[in-house]
């Protein structure tokens, strides 16, 4: 559980992703993708490396993935480059 108000909750990726699943927070995410996230995203809560795991302070976490916007990627592998979009008519 938590520590006492205003201390940290520091959790490891690992449980980072299980609390934000059993939260409802995300459908489904794994402790690699929040490790990908945390390097290309600026935004992301500060990480801590601890032994040979990173943690992040869950009290900064939960409500970054909260207001966090996905957006999902297009399967370039599967379906080539994405369509342009189209130009609107001036008619």
């Amino acid at each position: 559980m938590t520590e006492a108000e205003g201390g940290p909750d520091m959790v490891s990726f690992r449980e980072l992703a299980r609390r934000l699943v059993a939260a409802g927070i995300v459908d489904t995410i794994s402790h690699q993708r929040l490790s990908k996230i945390s390097r290309e995203d600026p935004e992301f809560p500060p990480v801590v490396r601890i032994g040979s795991s990173n943690a992040v302070d869950y009290r900064l976490a939960e409500p970054y993935f909260r207001s966090r916007i996905t957006r999902p990627g297009w399967r370039t592998d599967l379906k080539g480059r994405p369509p342009k979009a189209a130009e609107p008519d001036d008619d």
